[in-house]
């Protein structure tokens, strides 16, 4: 599999896909970076996924600014509650 990376790196960085788990269960954290339309694709999302993985729980975060990593206690908050993340990329 071949990994793109959209950013301007002048020097890629090798990485290397994390552990993949066979099966989703536990919580979801779906993250809205606060782009446009963001929360329109994550309601989609999550409603398709609620039907076909009922037995998981969907908890929905948004960052306070597109242009900005996460806050700390965002990202500790993300990590407590949940098992997984999907951040959210439109416009």
């Amino acid at each position: 599999m071949e990994i793109i990376d959209p950013t301007d790196e002048r020097v890629p960085v090798r990485r290397t896909l994390a552990a993949r788990t066979p099966q989703l269960h536990g919580a979801v954290a779906l993250l809205d970076i606060s782009k446009p339309r963001g929360d329109v694709f994550l309601d989609r999302l999550a409603e398709l996924l609620s039907e076909r993985l009922p037995e998981v729980k969907f908890n929905r975060y948004r960052k306070p600014t597109f242009t900005k990593p996460a806050p700390e206690e965002l990202r500790r908050t993300i990590a407590a509650e949940n098992d997984f993340v999907i951040e959210a990329l439109a416009d």
